[in-house]
């Protein structure tokens, strides 16, 4: 199809929008998502980079649709994974349809039930929904779900690899199953993505449960990129004058970011919000020494929406310069404007995260992608030989290396015994159905493509185990409802997600929301949130609230969460870098430096030598190259299997970098033994103890113990990737 000829087939009210944008030239995702949603009845895949116009290319076709054969229902349903994207894409489209007639709603927390309201009265037009919210709506409001849905045309989901492999992709591939079930309605599903390079994995996902075929619209694009990496070492602080070095090496670091950035419109990413609140904080403490405008702002998943927005507005809109310090809220799809510069604190954990993250600059054709990292790591000539290697900075090279020389990014690992999710659409499913016979019950449910690695006899024990402690009950007749234990859980509106989250409480100055902290302080302590420090002077534990007012005092952080899972690839690559003495053109100074201090070290210590080298007295370095999944799987190797059989004493993860190992084996006697034992071809569950069962998820408490420990077997473990790891070395 060409440009022209999709152009005329488009409504009108688009083109006007076409012409006002003045594009001289439609994109080909645009081009190739008309052929597939105009000609076919596919389900359509748009995998394309960002800023390559995959909104438009979904959008143009769908409402065209909807213009000239207005729905009688929700139209077109688009779940986006966090409410700033829905926000942001509630913006675009309301500017797209100025001059159409199709209304646009948008449906989270943060949405007045008065508009809610007018849209159950009058359902028309583009739903824009969190899974969450749609988890509601298919519970609470069951006898709406025909008149809200029966006549929608496309579910658009955007941003599908952040839900694929996590159980909120479980959820919503089973909502959207619920959701034809109960309008009787046949809409056809469009994903969207920036970073995918599965696509066959992503393809199955998006289309499953129903008959239709799913094309892939994947653009080759490419985009001229601008990187640099530098490395900032940390001295330890043994004794005062070491104290003084690195209270002076912190305030190099700190001033670099605050020099690279307050003069333009920037975003620093973090990868924790701990990181993102300390980066602001010293930000906004330089601008004062300095005596220099405060530009800076911040966004994280605990910061009130109104200042999540505020500092959308600054780096979007306003003149500039603006900078916000970030984790990631703003690694998806939102349109921040022209950025100048993006600068990453540390490395990303995946390549998926680092393509996103580049993302947000070098949004016009002619701008290139800039992306800084930075990485700050503590230099300790006295630590353990694997402590001495600069992982942060070995990783932020793989990463970049990985996608920009070979375009690969992580494959999608779906889940086949998602047990906690089982038992979450189990639950919501008999909240909106009021009662079900056991049989049709387990049909429901076992129907649902995510649950088809649940066999009937384990979902009876499920259905038995949760009558046995009261999260169902059965009636006289037979049927199930549910039960007290259960009403507790479901009834609370944190079930709607299935993703943890802790309980929380709401920060305010005077009047004024400041966010959210899980870990409360007592009245007099300070606490850093929303870039600035306070100190606690009431907390109201019945309403969970926290009252503060403005402080100087010492900062502390008050969210606790473990780094994200590493795969093999990156690993694998990481040992390649610090291996070869490829120069890389990226690196500035101290970062080429410090590579080559570690690839000299590597090579006189023989660390590379071997999965397992002597670290002096009973001691063993073992360092598997391996992923995460693989890494603690062999960890469980060790501790299960082979404990006693070698005699080891102790054995301390490093995730997922290394093991420190105490014991009576030898470096050649351990690897062997590990080599031996995979070789046998050990059943993952015989890698944990008899009554053991470790949760994957948030509902995992509520499922019998042996599904769960089977689930864990399944999913949490990789006994084949741990192999295959080893063997290459």
């Amino acid at each position: 199809m060409s440009g022209s000829d999709l152009f005329s087939r488009l409504a009108p009210f688009i083109q006007e929008y076409i012409y006002r944008k003045q594009w001289d030239t439609l994109r080909e995702a645009q081009l190739e998502s008309a052929r597939v949603l105009f000609d076919t009845p596919h389900h359509l895949l748009i995998a394309s980079g960002t800023a390559s116009g995959k909104t438009e290319a979904a959008f143009f076709p769908a409402l065209t649709e909807l213009h000239d054969r207005p729905s009688s229902s929700v139209g077109i349903l688009y779940i986006g994974p966090l409410k700033a994207l829905i926000n942001d894409q509630f913006e675009r489209i309301n500017e797209l349809l100025r001059e159409g007639e199709v209304p646009v709603w948008h449906w989270h927390g943060d949405v007045a039930q008065a508009e809610k309201t007018k849209l159950m009265q009058r359902p028309c037009g583009v739903l824009q929904i969190t899974p969450e919210s749609l988890e509601g709506l298919l519970m609470n409001r069951p006898n709406a779900i025909p008149a809200l849905f029966q006549d929608l045309r496309y579910i658009m989901i955007d941003e599908v690899h952040a839900f694929m492999g996590a159980d909120r992709g479980i959820q919503v591939i089973s909502q959207l199953n619920r959701l034809e079930r109960m309008a009787s309605c046949t809409p056809r599903r469009i994903g969207l993505s920036a970073t995918l390079s599965d696509y066959d994995t992503a393809a199955r996902w998006l289309g499953a449960g129903t008959p239709q075929p799913v094309e892939v619209v994947a653009p080759a694009g490419g985009r001229r990129l601008k990187l640099s990496v530098e490395h900032f070492s940390f001295p330890d602080a043994r004794n005062e004058q070491e104290a003084e070095h690195l209270e002076l090496a912190k305030q190099n670091f700190y001033n670099y970011i605050y020099d690279h950035t307050h003069l333009k419109k920037a975003l620093i990413f973090t990868n924790s919000r701990s990181d993102a609140e300390l980066t602001t904080l010293e930000m906004r403490r330089i601008a004062a020494k300095r005596e220099e405008r405060d530009v800076f702002h911040i966004h994280h998943g605990s910061i009130s929406a109104m200042l999540r927005e505020e500092a959308e507005a600054a780096l979007r809109s306003g003149s500039g310069p603006a900078v916000t310090a970030a984790t990631v809220t703003l690694e998806l799809g939102i349109d921040l404007g022209e950025l100048e510069r993006v600068i990453q604190l540390g490395a990303p954990y995946s390549c998926s995260s680092f393509v996103q993250r580049l993302g947000r600059s070098g949004r016009r054709e002619d701008q290139a992608s800039e992306m800084m990292f930075l990485c700050a790591e503590e230099e300790d000539e006295e630590a353990q030989l694997p402590a001495r290697m600069p992982w942060m900075l070995l990783r932020a090279i793989a990463v970049i290396e990985l996608y920009i020389r070979e375009r690969w990014v992580e494959p999608i690992a779906l889940r086949h015994k998602p047990v906690g999710v089982l038992y979450h659409q189990t639950m919501s499913m008999l909240k909106s159905i009021g009662e079900a016979e056991p049989a049709e019950l387990a049909r429901a449910v076992l129907t649902l493509p995510a649950f088809r690695g649940i066999e009937p006899e384990e979902y009876k024990g499920l259905l038995q185990y949760l009558l046995k402690t009261n999260h169902i009950e059965q009636t006289e007749e037979g049927t199930l409802m549910i039960g007290l234990g259960g009403e507790k859980v479901v009834n609370n509106f944190r079930f709607y997600a299935v993703f943890k989250d802790d309980e929380e409480h709401v920060v305010y100055n005077g009047s004024e929301e400041i966010g959210t902290i899980t870990t409360v302080p007592p009245p007099g302590y300070c606490f850093s949130l929303a870039g600035k420090l306070w100190k606690v002077e009431e907390v109201d534990s019945r309403h969970k609230a926290v009252y503060v007012k403005a402080s100087r005092g010492k900062v502390d952080t008050l969210w606790v969460g473990a780094g994200g899972d590493v795969h093999t690839r990156v690993m694998q690559k990481m040992r390649q870098v610090l291996e070869e003495h490829t120069l890389y053109p990226y690196l500035a100074p101290g970062a080429a430096n410090r590579l080559e201090r570690a690839r000299r070290l590597a090579r006189e210590s023989g660390l590379l030598r071997s999965p397992v080298i002597p670290a002096g007295g009973d001691s063993l370095f073992v360092l598997p190259w391996a992923g995460s999944k693989p890494f603690r799987t062999l960890e469980r190797l060790l501790k299960h299997n082979l404990k006693e059989q070698v005699g080891l004493r102790q054995v301390v993860p490093m995730e997922p970098y290394y093991m420190v190992i105490a014991g009576k084996a030898g470096a050649d006697e351990l690897l062997n033994s590990i080599r031996s034992e995979l070789a046998a071809a050990p059943s993952p569950e015989a890698l944990l103890d008899p009554d053991e069962a470790p949760y994957l998820g948030k509902y995992d408490e509520f499922v019998p113990p042996e599904l769960v420990r089977r689930a864990f077997a399944t999913d949490g473990l990789d006994v084949t990737g741990l192999s295959e790891a080893l063997s290459k070395l």
